[in-house]
């Protein structure tokens, strides 16, 4: 189903009216136009495959697949399903090939498009593990995800330095020594050797 900027847009200026703000005046006449235009961009993921960008994935021989693919320090951002505000941060992503690989950009696209759906950060990273996990085949899967929640730093309890850590595993990376081992390349200097 399509986004209906037009809803959004007569429930923003609803909400503005509610407040006791004029709609009209200069300065917000196009607020609800422009909000409309954000969350059409922030719920693009809304029935979208998140497994579709895997699907272009190259089978690899036994002696090609390596023991681990880790993408380190991709930004995400997300809206908090709770107060609908956003959630800044930065995910790690790592896949054991069972017998195919996919471009570097599929993983990126894949937490993109479940990011931009209303979301809790934990529910994030278990469908990304999932995600992957099922359009790879992949003999494990581990995503660690951080950040910053709108709705912790800025109303509430506004806790401006606090940010959220969770982990996602499935399969060999659900092993303890192994999760452990890669939450060591995750924290380890770009370059340096873990």
């Amino acid at each position: 189903m399509p986004i209906d900027t037009a809803r959004i847009e007569a429930a923003v200026a609803d909400i503005l009216s509610a407040i006791g703000e004029d709609v009209a005046r200069p300065g917000l006449s196009s607020t609800p136009r422009r909000v409309a235009e954000a969350y059409a961009d922030f719920f693009s993921g809304l029935d979208v495959d998140p497994v579709e960008p895997l699907r272009d994935r190259v089978e690899l021989r036994p002696d090609e697949r390596g023991e681990l693919v880790l993408v380190r320090g991709l930004d995400f951002r997300s809206m908090c399903e709770h107060h609908l505000l956003p959630f800044l941060g930065t995910a790690h992503i790592a896949y054991v090939p069972r017998d195919g690989a996919v471009g570097l950009g599929a993983i990126a696209r894949v937490l993109e498009t479940l990011a931009s759906r209303p979301q809790l950060q934990e529910r994030l990273g278990e469908e990304v593990a999932q995600a992957l996990e099922t359009g790879l085949g992949a003999a494990g899967v581990l995503v660690v995800l951080e950040a910053v929640h709108g709705c912790v730093s800025a109303r509430g309890v506004r806790q401006v330095r606090s940010s959220t850590v969770t982990v996602a595993s499935r399969g060999t990376l659900a092993d303890p020594a192994q999760r452990a081992c890669v939450l060591a390349l995750v924290g380890s200097p770009a370059g340096a050797p873990a």
